[in-house]
């Protein structure tokens, strides 16, 4: 009977310790999925504050600021346009011959 005790005693105990150590680990599962889900909210943060930047950098004026500014650029008109006429191409189109 004592021997029976014992082993009773000992699954018990080992039972205890395995309830013990599952719900450690469920608590520190939690945690991580709990500072996962922070990590995860503080991404979409500064990715929604990247997305507003890239588009306020992205407008139309602020590009041909930038175009004028630093590239120099200046917009097209007829005085600084050069056309380059294709001789080959105005033969064709003129005998009616399409390429």
């Amino acid at each position: 009977m004592i021997k029976l005790n014992l082993l009773l005693l000992a699954a018990l105990i080992g039972s205890a310790m395995l309830l013990v150590n599952t719900s450690y680990e469920g608590r520190r599962l939690f945690a991580a999925l709990d500072r996962a889900k922070t990590e995860r909210n503080q991404l979409d943060i500064e990715f929604k504050r990247l997305d507003a930047e890239r588009q306020a950098q992205a407008t139309h004026l602020r590009v041909e600021k930038v175009a004028r500014e630093k590239l120099q650029m200046r917009t097209a008109t007829p005085a600084v346009t050069q056309y380059v006429a294709d001789p080959a191409a105005a033969t064709a189109v003129a005998s009616g011959v399409a390429r």
